[in-house]
């Protein structure tokens, strides 16, 4: 734990660390909150189901264009207008009665809108702390992210029982203007500037390691929500059993992150990463006992905040400073697009099987990934006493003082 103390000794870390967080916990209710609203207003779940699917669609396109917009107009402009616009569009949702379309088209809005914050920060780090505490950056800031799949879901649900669902999007509203806003008068984000990018957009996709951090995120995420459509499944949706076990799939995370993020990348270490994550969710496969899955959740969940690590590190060492935002950028897309398919796909093998077919998917999806990884080591950067800072860029950028 001294790496970590280090890093929260040194000056910002620590207060940009908690800000992102805050702005990022809306992300976490978001989703659940417009299923619990539509489905109220409309008393359908099919109704809820497409005004989340606009949301989602609107969330993977405007990842990497948002982020890339942050090299040319600016991080702070970016994000501002981002939140605003996306703080409009879901209070229009939580106030305004309208049809169906019309709820999917502001859910569409307020995922294009989504504030690319994630992008933002993990551009901001290798700015921030030196060489050796980057990589133990990286794995607590995917530790610390747990926090928000734990909480948010908490708190949207109990807001939308005890207040209903309208003031329960409005909260979702207020923590993210709050958060957004700590966020952006952060002092970091007028010290460091993204220059801008002078490749096409998506041209950061030939890099080997971005391409492998974005497939291998759709696997890892894919497993996730496919794991948390079987363990609804199994416990129903208001099992107190399913929360419980949930969290202790985070629980894992979290300690994994803690306590094996900090190790040295090498060009093998998300082949074995994936491997923990693979054998956990294998084992859930033998019983649907309660016990059993908590247990054998906590073991796969050990692997996942070191292998979200991995991705973060390999994409940083791996590309220019003003590539950087639009490499999180697809990252980020690339697990959208894994949340969706993990579900769906765990949807279909629950209605064919039973709860336990969506460990099976969930199992698939990471043994996938452990493959993807042995087959392409060579490809992953061994960053063992390597700087795992962005590349420079072949012209001085100015900084503001």
């Amino acid at each position: 734990m001294g790496a970590y103390r280090d890093l929260l000794r040194t000056p910002g870390v620590g207060r940009i660390i908690a800000a992102q967080l805050t702005a990022r916990f809306p992300n976490g209710m978001m989703s659940l909150g417009l299923l619990l609203h539509v489905e109220h207003i409309t008393g359908s779940y099919g109704a809820a189901g497409l005004v989340l699917a606009a949301t989602s669609v609107g969330q993977a396109v405007a990842g990497p264009v948002t982020s890339r917009w942050m090299g040319v107009w600016g991080m702070r402009r970016v994000l501002t207008l981002t939140m605003l616009v996306c703080a409009l569009a879901i209070t229009a949702i939580a106030l305004i009665a309208m049809p169906v379309p019309a709820y999917m088209a502001f859910g569409l809005l307020a995922g294009l809108a989504t504030p690319p914050v994630q992008s933002a920060v993990r551009t901001i780090y290798p700015k921030m702390v030196n060489s050796r505490q980057l990589t133990p950056l990286f794995s607590l800031d995917a530790s610390l992210q747990e926090l928000i799949w734990v909480f948010a879901p908490v708190v949207i649900t109990f807001a939308a029982l005890q207040a209903g669902t309208t003031p329960a999007l409005i909260l979702v509203v207020a923590i993210l203007l709050g958060g957004c806003t700590w966020f952006i008068a952060s002092p970091e984000l007028g010290r460091v500037r993204i220059p801008r990018s002078r490749r096409s957009i998506g041209k950061v996709l030939a890099k080997p390691p971005v391409l492998l951090g974005t497939v291998i995120g759709f696997l890892l995420i894919g497993a996730c929500a496919a794991v948390e459509a079987g363990v609804v499944a199994s416990f129903g949706h208001g099992g107190f059993e399913a929360g419980i076990i949930l969290a202790l799939f985070a629980v894992g995370s979290l300690a994994g992150g803690l306590s094996f993020g900090h190790l040295p990348i090498g060009s093998w270490a998300m082949a074995r990463r994936m491997a923990i994550v693979t054998i956990g969710l294998v084992l859930t496969t033998v019983s649907l006992n309660a016990f059993w899955l908590g247990g054998t959740l906590i073991i796969a969940g050990i692997g996942i905040a070191p292998a979200l690590a991995v991705i973060f590190a390999i994409t940083s060492a791996s590309v220019k400073f003003s590539d950087t935002a639009e490499a999180y950028g697809w990252i980020g897309t690339g697990q959208l697009i894994g949340a969706a398919a993990g579900s769906a796909i765990a949807g279909f093998l629950i209605d064919g099987m039973g709860p336990g077919g969506a460990y099976w998917a969930a199992a698939a999806f990471a043994a996938v990934g452990v493959l993807v990884s042995v087959a392409w080591a060579r490809s992953f950067p061994d960053l063992r006493g390597r700087d795992a800072s962005p590349l420079p860029d072949t012209e001085p950028v100015p900084t503001i003082t």
